[in-house]
């Protein structure tokens, strides 16, 4: 319920913009709302793809699959995906892989998924690199204080393990066991074919998504500048840890659009629409699901 209660709080923080971008979905064309719902469904597809292409065993489809409409309720539960890492890593085990190499799949699959998000950012902003200011989507004054954490964890974490010598030997052998199984993967053609089309998939679907719901609410910005502002914007709130990336994906997703060239209120309303079709209407069969994944002892 915690999700729930922080929706409503930011809602009553806003009454004035989300009125108006409410306003704005009674003008909404269903079809393209429909084909977002199914580029939303496909996403599903594309992360158990990525899954499976991270390790060499054959997991099982159906409950793979399964596992990944689950995870996306399981992640709005906990910060930066972990919910969604917890249900994966609880499935490998399940289905026979050690705790290390789970974990070593896990790393590797998130890896993909990031490169993957980076390289279409990259590949869109080659392509078009006057339709956004990537300085837009951070408040003012947040570069310093960014700059400065992303500065310091390496210098902690290089602490860390100089000076425990128990975590210097741990991750040792993870990052052994890790380069390994990364190895054998891409030994294996299918195999990593399915780890990096999926990556490459996955954002593009999500980026596809927005694409339409845009067209569904008439916002008047090119499709690649509505997927590059969707890619620019969930890359920018990726250090934020909130659930599911609640309200910061929201925040970035609007900032990002206007940066665009879209007008506030209707970007509020693809927003909007956006996180209803991905978030909020999978949410409670997504719950359903891993309730009855974890009772049938899948995960």
């Amino acid at each position: 319920m915690l999700p729930l209660l922080l929706v409503a709080v930011v809602a009553v923080r806003h009454r004035p913009v989300l009125a108006e971008g409410f306003a704005h979905l009674a003008t909404a064309r269903w079809p393209w709302l429909l084909a977002a719902a199914g580029a939303t469904c496909l996403t599903w597809v594309a992360a158990a793809c990525t899954r499976q292409g991270a390790v060499l065993e054959r997991l099982p489809g159906r409950r793979l699959l399964a596992a990944q409409f689950a995870a996306g309720a399981a992640n709005h539960l906990l910060p930066t995906g972990l919910g969604a890492s917890a249900v994966n890593l609880r499935f490998m085990t399940v289905c026979g892989l050690s705790p290390v190499r789970s974990s070593a799949a896990l790393a590797l699959y998130l890896l993909a998924e990031s490169v993957g998000r980076v390289v279409l950012l990259g590949a869109l902003l080659v392509a078009f690199p006057d339709a956004l200011r990537l300085g837009s989507l951070l408040p003012e004054g947040a570069f310093g204080p960014l700059l400065l954490v992303l500065g310091t964890v390496p210098v902690v974490a290089a602490v860390a393990l100089v000076s425990v010598r128990r975590l210097r030997t741990a991750v040792r052998s993870f990052l052994r066991t890790a380069l390994g199984e990364a190895r054998s993967v891409h030994a294996r053609p299918s195999r990593a074919l399915a780890l990096w089309g999926g990556a490459l998939a996955f954002p593009a679907l999500q980026a596809t998504a927005l694409v339409l719901v845009g067209r569904a609410l008439g916002l008047p910005v090119p499709p690649a500048h509505m997927a590059l502002a969707y890619l620019a914007a969930t890359v920018a709130v990726a250090l934020v840890p909130t659930p599911g990336g609640l309200g910061s994906v929201e925040a970035a997703l609007v900032v990002a659009l206007v940066a665009v060239g879209g007008p506030a209120a209707v970007a509020t309303a693809v927003v909007l629409a956006f996180r209803a079709v991905t978030v909020w209407l999978p949410l409670l069969p997504g719950a359903v699901t891993l309730g009855v994944l974890v009772r049938l002892r899948v995960i």
